[in-house]
């Protein structure tokens, strides 16, 4: 029996230290991915979001209603970026996804304020994503009995009342009750496609020079757009397997709403799908090993994940992360779900969401076929 000795032991530690230097790309992940994870919980990550899009609808433009409008201006919860007069616009800001909330302010506002009435101001809402529906709601009447406290004075004092002097109401648009599995399930599609297909394509290339059968591919005269989409393709259906697995569940499980096309949803798929896989072969080129793929596939969930809006309301992040957040396709392949199974969007609803998604697949396709190595070296 051995004993144990130091030089032994610290000869294997040598040794290792001499193995991560060479494999610098699993270093770099080693470090890589806590840091990304610390700056992304620290700094972008947000459950009380703030700027939110609004609009203002408002019929009356009495003194009690500008002080209003102006006291939403300067809050941190709201950003008003547009001002209607009409229904059927405050319905298309709604849908496409434009603006968050829209406060209406009726045309007697001011005037049912200083009889003491009460009067009813109604905050729609796009709750589709409803954990930024109730913050704000709160945020709106803070605002008002704080603004109005200081109007009502004097003769107007005896309308403060513990309540507030008006009465909000909200309405919740495309998930009335805000269920969470309306807004999460949707979501699921995405997070598991980008998850299953980019990981299991980022072994792709990289098992075939492991296992020593590249050399066969290289022998051949097959180009390498046609090896990548040769690899893509059964990786499609595949997919589509999964987008029907998601939707039976949603649908016979969790009673998900369906108000759209469904034709159009498996439609949009098809790019998702694509572009996932497109960015997983790309990691396969790039790659020495399947160790280092699945690292590579880790650092791109990882981030489409946590900024994509399926976990925190994506309009709550800092304005760098919503940046990094659209770079990504997750983020516009669950407005296109969401917006298709729950206001039943169109063609022409999706396209600001659709070109994205195309940009990213041509992106991801042409760095691959370019990466991609006719030699062994």
């Amino acid at each position: 029996m051995h004993r144990f000795t130091f030089h032994r032991f610290w000869a294997i530690v040598l040794k290792e230290f001499i193995q991560m230097k060479r494999d610098r790309v699993t270093f770099a992940m080693m470090v890589g991915i806590p840091l990304m994870q610390l700056m992304l919980f620290g700094f972008a990550i947000n459950s009380d979001p703030k700027h939110l899009p609004t609009a203002i609808r408002a019929a009356d433009q009495g003194p009690f209603a500008r002080t209003l409008v102006a006291a939403m201006r300067h809050s941190d919860y709201f950003t008003l970026i547009r001002e209607t007069d009409s229904e059927v616009e405050t319905q298309r800001l709604l849908q496409l996804g434009e603006v968050q909330f829209v406060v209406n302010i009726p045309e007697d506002f001011s005037r049912r304020l200083l009889r003491g009435e009460r009067p009813a101001v109604l905050l729609e809402a796009d709750a589709t994503d409803p954990s930024a529906a109730g913050p704000a709601l709160n945020a709106l009447r803070a605002i008002s009995t704080t603004v109005f406290d200081r109007d009502l004075i004097g003769p107007l004092a005896q309308l403060r009342v513990p309540a507030g002097p008006v009465d909000f109401r909200i309405h919740a648009h495309y998930n009335p009750e805000n269920i969470t599995q309306y807004n999460i399930v949707p979501g699921l599609m995405g997070v598991v496609l980008t998850m299953t297909m980019v990981i299991i394509t980022a072994l792709a290339i990289t098992r075939e020079r492991e296992r020593g059968t590249m050399e066969n591919l290289l022998a051949t005269p097959v180009r390498p757009f046609e090896v990548m989409s040769g690899k893509i393709l059964p990786y499609i259906m595949v997919g589509y397997v999964q987008v029907t697995l998601i939707l039976l569940a949603a649908h016979f499980i969790f009673n998900v709403p369906m108000i759209g096309s469904l034709p159009l949803l498996y439609g949009v798929a098809l790019f998702f799908i694509a572009a996932n896989l497109a960015m997983g072969i790309t990691f396969s080129t790039l790659a020495k090993n399947q160790l280092q793929a699945v690292q590579m596939a880790f650092f791109f969930f990882l981030p489409s994940i946590l900024l994509s809006g399926f976990m925190f309301p994506f309009r709550g992040m800092p304005e760098w992360a919503q940046w990094i957040g659209t770079c990504l396709p997750l983020t516009h392949f669950l407005r296109i779900v969401r917006g298709i199974l729950l206001k039943g969007n169109g063609p022409f609803e999706i396209a600001p969401e659709l070109w994205p998604l195309l940009l990213f697949l041509t992106v991801a396709m042409s760095i691959g076929v370019k990466r991609y190595r006719q030699t062994l070296d």
